[in-house]
């Protein structure tokens, strides 16, 4: 449970339409979200903020960030291994599933 309501863990649902659902559904993207996503050169799961990532419209299928010296990053949607809000995941990548 979270601020009362039972989270609900959407496994089914595809990263994309799933990030989208945050981005524009103001009752759904009450809270704080972070994404977990895989990064291969420290070959572990990275979290960040939602609020910190930008999706640009030339790039359909990911996502930006910049880290904490300035480097852009541009992690592909195949590479978020989980969701979270408020603390709790509500998706996640079934393990061995690239895409």
């Amino acid at each position: 449970m979270v601020s009362g309501k039972a989270v609900v863990i959407m496994r089914t649902v595809p990263v994309h339409e799933l990030l989208n659902r945050i981005r524009w559904d103001a009752e759904f993207a009450c809270g704080n979200f972070e994404l977990g996503y895989f990064d291969w050169v420290e070959e572990r799961i990275i979290m960040v903020p939602f609020a910190e990532v930008n999706f640009p419209r030339e790039d359909p299928h990911a996502f930006r960030l910049v880290d904490g010296e300035g480097r852009i990053h541009r992690v592909p949607f195949h590479r978020v291994r989980g969701v979270y809000k408020d603390g709790q995941r509500i998706w996640h990548r079934p393990e061995g599933k690239a895409a």
